[in-house]
């Protein structure tokens, strides 16, 4: 892709108008994944009504092009008596990131990059003192790690292996 391309993109706040948008975008990820790699936890969708709620219960990013959702991201205070934190370095607030989604046709072009930057940003505006997620080994560890998140551990869930990431504010 140009570099154009590359910067032909903005990382907004997500509105509850936006949320038919991301759930399409989920959509068409979600059947890309499942192409890629079968039937699986990535193979789920959600609606525009799914979205909304998840807007409500934190704080979601989207990246547009144009008038399309290209990427989005969803960070959700962590709850230290509904998850387990073990394996993270122990700090008095951290986020969660879910749902990291950027359209197939447009992926290696920085937007993830972008989001992931975008949400570490956040992280700093409410004085959270880490970021941290799980990702399928297989499908974008790397990635992560090249965004500068570290890995602290793995974990089985029903066969399916996933690999837990944090980022500590600096």
């Amino acid at each position: 892709m140009s570099t154009d391309a590359q910067r032909d993109f903005v990382i907004l706040d997500a509105k509850p108008t936006d949320a038919r948008l991301v759930a399409n975008l989920r959509k068409t990820v979600a059947q890309h994944m499942t192409r890629q790699s079968g039937e699986g936890q990535w193979s789920a969708t959600s609606t525009g009504a799914d979205v909304r709620r998840q807007m409500r219960a934190s704080h979601m990013l989207v990246a547009w092009q144009g008038e399309h959702v290209v990427g989005c991201v969803r960070l959700a205070t962590v709850n230290s008596h509904s998850m387990s934190s073990a394996g993270f370095t122990p700090v008095s607030s951290a986020l969660y990131v879910l749902g990291l989604a950027v359209a197939p046709d447009l992926r290696r072009i920085g937007i993830g990059r972008r989001l992931l930057d975008a949400a570490k940003d956040v992280a700093r505006a409410r004085r959270a003192q880490a970021l941290w997620l799980d990702a399928y080994e297989t499908q974008v560890g790397p990635f992560y790690e090249r965004c500068g998140f570290r890995r602290v551990g793995p974990v089985d869930r029903r066969r399916t292996a996933l690999v837990f990431y944090e980022w500590l504010v600096d």
